[in-house]
């Protein structure tokens, strides 16, 4: 049988590497799927629940493995669907390549059923790069520039292959003139600034005495290379909310997260720092960095269009960031005067004192930062954790102290709901041998991760490691955005759009085979995560939590107190308990020992 181009498709991502590749079927790409039979399921075909959750798992995949994440839709609703994760992709830096159907060529422009303009469609989510394969010579180079600019641009790019030409004889491209060949391979290059742009930013950070580090995504690499710099220049490092895993959360300078779901020790120590060094970061907060003025910066980044976006800094360098700092810290002097560094360590040790006390404060029936605080110790050294857009984001990145080889992440940019337990899937095929562990609000998990425990029972035999964790904080509300209608829009809680139908997503899991738990009460919280990181197999752990439980931001505005306090004169239903949770929470801040 000749081959034809579906079967060379598959083929040349073989060649590239790629394992799996995570989607859903339709008739768009039946001669794709006929190729992954005759290719006896190489690259593996992970089949999710829903074209946006093929997505989201290529991009926890790619995420956690550092490789290329592939996914593939039929065309239409298929390709459609797509969209929210790869605009997730795009706008996390994270390389995936999206394979898509469309209708047959001499029937486009005809209106034929599920007949979609795919080039409108992924102009921009697939703006580095979106073609369309007409002809088969044309396979080899398209797929091939597909994958290596998703890979060297960490963004996403798209492949659009019509239904008739998938079943084509695949013919290679000619040696001549206006044909062009493929090449496979992506280059790995190390980009380091010129060496008086090194002096500059050196004479920046050797002036200044109180000396702050920002460290995103993209310092990952470079975790040696920045904790020697925070040494030399004896300053503190805060994390953006992707770079949460770069440096251990037990080394007593690193303050944790920025921003507004950040920690008050990296709101101080920006409040008063007077030189700012960030590192891979796109921290998107403006308003938790340095005033404007204050602290002369520097920064640097690899993608030239990520300098200067969030502050004025003196110094952009463009460069990776390992290889720069180390061109860059034998420029750096010493700091003799060690009283900023303590400064920082000792505001870090309350804050872990006050996250503490926090969660022990009574709640109805149990406190949100209680299942993360009991959760954080608990953690294997290997751990991945997920964790979903809304109020789960604000405990995740407050009570969760990293160390070891933990990775995690969530969905940054974008901040999508409904991506921490399809993350979770895509990192189980990352890396089967390690405990994976999904943090979800109930709205999340009603809108996608109900659907993606199916695909979790589906596959969870594959897993060396059997382990992974669905942790749901059921609260019955759509609690982030209760919180921003109070403290930013000055709006009481709007039940009609705020309220969750009642779901036991312990039973869900139950019916599926799994192992579901329920916890309705705080003694039972450190033993329900005992159990469940014990458990041989897919876990879910609904904690029935308070959603009156306050996600306190580092600082709060004179305008928020404000909107808040309108907000709850206005009506709100739960305006006392809110007020009751909300002073017993900030009060742990001026208890004798936290200060």
């Amino acid at each position: 049988m000749a081959e034809k181009v579906s079967d060379h498709l598959l083929k040349r991502l073989r060649e590239w590497g790629v394992e799996r590749v995570f989607g859903y079927p339709g008739d768009g790409i039946n001669g794709l799927l006929a190729a992954w039979d005759r290719a006896d399921d190489r690259p593996r075909f992970i089949q999710a629940r829903h074209e946006e959750l093929a997505a989201f798992e290529a991009v926890g995949y790619a995420k956690f493995s550092d490789r290329v994440g592939v996914c593939a839709a039929t065309s239409g609703p298929g390709a459609v669907h797509l969209l929210n994760g790869l605009y997730d992709a795009k706008l996390d830096h994270v390389p995936v390549v999206a394979i898509v159907g469309q209708t047959h060529r001499e029937s486009k422009g005809g209106s034929m059923q599920q007949e979609v303009d795919l080039h409108a469609l992924f102009k921009d989510v697939a703006a580095e790069y979106l073609a369309e394969v007409d002809v088969p010579q044309q396979l080899p180079n398209v797929l091939d520039r597909a994958m290596r600019i998703a890979v060297t641009r960490r963004t996403v790019t798209a492949v659009i292959v019509p239904a008739d030409v998938q079943d084509l004889d695949y013919e290679p491209p000619a040696h001549a003139f206006k044909a062009v060949p493929g090449t496979l391979g992506a280059p790995k290059s190390a980009t380091v600034p010129e060496r008086a742009e090194l002096h500059r930013a050196a004479e920046v950070l050797n002036s200044g005495r109180r000396v702050a580090v920002m460290v995103g995504q993209g310092a990952r690499g470079a975790q040696e290379e920045v904790a020697e710099a925070a040494d030399v220049l004896g300053a503190g490092v805060a994390k953006a909310l992707l770079g949460k895993d770069v440096l251990s959360d037990e080394e007593p300078y690193v303050t944790g997260a920025a921003g507004l779901l950040g920690t008050r020790p990296s709101w101080e120590m920006m409040r008063d720092c007077d030189t700012l060094l960030m590192v891979g970061s796109g921290f998107p907060y403006s308003q938790y960095l340095p005033e404007y003025g204050q602290a002369r910066g520097v920064q640097i980044d690899i993608d030239p269009a990520m300098l200067g976006l969030r502050y004025p800094f003196e110094v952009p360098l463009l460069g990776d960031a390992r290889e720069t700092l180390r061109e860059l810290l034998p420029l750096l002097e010493r700091k003799g005067d060690r009283g900023w560094r303590r400064t920082i360590e000792q505001g870090v040790e309350r804050w872990w004192q006050v996250q503490r006390r926090r969660a022990e404060v009574p709640a109805d029936p149990v406190n949100p930062e209680l299942v993360a605080h009991e959760l954080s110790p608990r953690l294997p050294d290997d751990a991945i954790v997920t964790a979903d857009s809304g109020s789960t984001t604000n405990w995740y990145a407050r009570h969760l102290r990293f160390r070891g080889t933990i990775r995690g992440s969530v969905s940054g940019g974008l901040a999508s709901m409904g991506c921490a337990v399809p993350y979770a899937v895509g990192a189980k095929f990352a890396h089967p041998g390690r405990p994976v562990v999904a943090l979800a609000g109930d709205g999340a998990m009603q809108m996608n991760g109900m659907n993606e425990l199916l695909t979790a029972a589906h596959y969870a035999q594959e897993w060396s490691d059997p382990r992974l964790v669905v942790a749901v904080f059921t609260n019955g509300d759509l609690n982030q955005v209760t919180w921003e209608l109070r403290a930013m829009g000055a709006a009481p809680r709007f039940v009609p759009s705020q309220r969750l139908p009642d779901a036991s997503f312990a039973e869900v899991a139950r019916c599926l085979g799994l192992t579901g738990i329920r916890v309705d009460e705080p003694g039972r919280v450190a033993p329900a995560w005992d159990e469940a990181l014990a458990a041989q197999g897919p876990v879910v752990v609904e904690f029935v939590t308070d959603p009156s439980v306050p996600p306190i931001p580092p600082t709060a505005t004179w305008d928020q107190m404000e909107s808040m306090a309108a907000a709850l004169a206005k009506g709100d239903p739960e305006a006392w308990s809110v007020l009751e949770r909300g002073v017993r929470a900030k009060a742990q801040e001026f208890r004798p020992g936290s200060g």
